[in-house]
């Protein structure tokens, strides 16, 4: 059934309020590569994550979170690329300057991979102390309960100099190096539930995220692929043969996770709901929808025309397969809304932020026809910073004008998958909001109570957002570049780890 906007983060049941001592540590998050921080297809920025800007609304500063420097972050930041093809060939590409653009491009694919294979990238930094961000990008439900450094040291195979196969191998185990525990042997057998089981007894935890569950899905979208899942869905040796998790398999890992949660000591615990993964603009709906649908026939790549999609060429997943996928994910939101009620009930301080909800009254193609809306959909308001910006900035794939303004989007990165710095922001201000509702105390700097309601500093974001502010100018012709590059090393597909 449809999922069910959340408006209260209680649910309606009570529970006492926790007490004892303040907790050392403010704000814990556990999840994959929307808490990552990851954007425009790498991992880079991360003190700009929605957790990051959690902490800097909270006054808090000690937040532990993973670092990427060098090269545009890992494995291969978008914006990076198009920005250094725009220096060299300016907003577009002549035909005869298409052949020099992809060489380029395979180029700096090339000084990215040498960076964090062979150069300083590939050099793993001791984390001794546990991180308050155990996110990586990539990972699933399974990923979270039985991921270690030791596994992704085992993974990380001697580099190689593919001439076609250009992105950073083993990325993923590489960038998790960076998050789990590897200091010592016990260290690195250590889970991210156990990292903050160790923050719980090292001084306690005033507020535990958790936004797992989107990687059980967003495969099907990202590679344009459906396989359903079977036997096997919950190893890690057999799992990546499936795309969409079947609701009870979900379900069932999801009561795993609940109970590695129950074992931290959190005061509140907040459980984000999962966005239907139709809604990022990772792929673009074709054709006309049948009146009152949210569905178009087919959904491709995003450069891809309605004038030239053609169903045999082109990867495509069709309408049918589309629904049959959010109302999976509906059901995942079902069992997650169930596990706080469960918890609640047990009298535990747990909440629900409806994430889901929050994309939902964001989308614009989807409720092009007013039929298709569900009752009671409202269309989300923007913060004033965001809602004074010509054009306003809106859930669509990031595109720019002949002068290379921005055109359309602004909310998601150049992968079509993950947030711009603002998209962080809401995020961060609906986590806030629950936050507010358990009662957690935001300061100011001088370490006052701030009043409330608490709002997230959009206007500094608006700053720190470069492709809000400044988008590479070449979009257009650069995403010809892209395409070529998904058809050949399949970027968009199983290569870049979402």
């Amino acid at each position: 059934m449809p999922h069910e906007p959340v408006t209260d983060p209680t649910l309606g049941i009570p529970v006492d309020a926790p007490d004892g001592a303040a907790a050392a540590h403010r704000l814990v998050s556990i999840g994959d590569s929307l808490t990552h921080g990851f954007a425009s297809g790498a991992v880079f920025d991360t003190d700009l994550s929605w957790s990051a800007i959690v902490a800097h609304e909270l006054g808090w500063s000690g937040l532990r979170h993973p670092r990427y420097p060098g090269v545009g972050g890992l494995p291969l930041n978008i914006e990076y690329v198009l920005r250094d093809l725009e220096e060299r060939y300016g907003l577009g590409f002549d035909w005869w300057e298409v052949p020099g653009a992809l060489f380029r491009l395979r180029s700096v694919m090339d000084e990215i991979e040498d960076h964090w294979e062979r150069g300083p990238g590939s050099r793993v930094p001791t984390v001794r102390e546990a991180m308050h961000v155990l996110a990586v990008y990539g990972w699933d439900l399974r990923d979270a309960l039985d991921r270690t450094a030791a596994r992704a040291l085992s993974e990380i195979r001697p580099p190689t100099d593919d001439l076609v196969d250009q992105l950073v191998s083993d990325n993923a185990s590489r960038a998790a190096l960076r998050v789990l525990p590897n200091a010592t042997a016990a260290d690195r057998r250590r889970t991210v539930f156990d990292a903050a089981r160790q923050l719980g007894r090292q001084g306690g935890i005033e507020t535990l995220v958790v936004f797992l569950g989107a990687n059980n899905a967003l495969g099907a979208m990202t590679g344009l692929d459906v396989v359903w899942s079977e036997d096997g869905y919950d190893s890690l040796d057999t799992k990546g043969r499936f795309t969409v998790w079947r609701p009870e398999h979900f379900s069932a890992e999801l009561a795993l996770v609940e109970q590695q949660v129950r074992r931290i000591a959190a005061r509140h615990v907040i459980w984000c709901t999962i966005p239907q993964v139709t809604i990022p603009p990772i792929t673009r709906g074709v054709g006309d929808k049948p009146p009152g649908s949210r569905y178009f026939p087919h959904y491709t790549r995003p450069w891809i025309g309605d004038d030239e999609f053609d169903v045999r060429r082109h990867r495509s997943v069709t309408g049918a397969q589309a629904q049959a996928i959010d109302d999976a994910v509906d059901a995942y939101n079902a069992a997650i809304v169930g596990t706080v009620a469960d918890a609640r009930t047990a009298g535990r301080d747990w909440y629900v932020c409806d994430v889901a909800t929050m994309l939902d009254r964001l989308a614009v193609r989807r409720y092009s026809d007013d039929r298709a809306r569900p009752a009671g959909w409202t269309r989300y308001v923007l913060p004033p910073e965001l809602a004074a910006l010509d054009p306003v900035p809106d859930v669509r794939f990031l595109t720019t004008d002949d002068d290379g303004a921005r055109a359309t989007g602004g909310l998601f990165s150049l992968d079509g998958t993950h947030p711009t710095t603002v998209g962080y922001g809401l995020l961060a201000q609906e986590i806030i909001r629950v936050m507010e509702v358990a009662g957690v105390e935001f300061r100011l700097p001088d370490g006052t109570p701030r009043p409330g309601p608490v709002t997230v500093d959009m206007a500094r974001l608006v700053r720190r957002d470069t492709l809000l502010t400044h988008p590479p100018g070449n979009i257009g012709s650069g995403l010809d570049v892209l395409g070529w590059a998904d058809e050949v090393a399949g970027l968009f597909g199983s290569a870049l780890p979402f």
